[in-house]
């Protein structure tokens, strides 16, 4: 059950590959999340020593949030993968000129994971192609609709 999805990245860049990752987070954060107070648009995955990193994700506490806590509604989340997958996002980060962003946040039995791409960004023409495309799926999908 997704939970919010960033549909800016589907728009900007081609995602090859997908990965699921857990989330560090407090529990004023997931209250929020729950009440679906995040927004991953802005936010993107960095790589840190052999660790990966959301940055931008924006989760805005609730007003009963605890009282012995300062929420920062934009820190720094450590995401949790194996190692293997963490080493070759990093590979393919550096060698191949790809780049990690968050596409969505969702549950999985209970616990809040990211789905994060590996992805390369377009081209200004490859987004004007893929806007004429879903034009012509739309206007396709009226003309059949349409008695004649």
């Amino acid at each position: 059950m997704s939970i919010v999805e960033n549909r800016k990245a589907h728009h900007d860049f081609f995602i090859e590959e997908k990965y699921e990752a857990g989330l560090i987070l407090e529990g004023w954060e997931v209250k929020a999340i729950r009440a679906g107070r995040a927004n991953i648009k802005e936010a993107y995955v960095i790589v840190r020593g052999e660790e990966l990193f959301i940055l931008g994700m924006h989760i805005t506490p609730l007003a009963s949030a605890s009282t012995h806590t300062r929420a920062d509604p934009v820190r720094t989340r450590k995401l949790l993968l194996h190692g293997k997958e963490i080493a070759r996002l990093i590979g393919k980060t550096e060698r191949a000129g790809f780049t990690l962003v968050p596409l969505n946040l969702h549950f999985v039995k209970g616990r809040i994971k990211a789905e994060i791409g590996l992805a390369k960004g377009k081209k200004l023409y490859d987004k004007r192609e893929d806007e004429k495309k879903r034009d012509w799926e739309r206007e396709k999908a009226r003309l059949m609709r349409k008695p004649a």
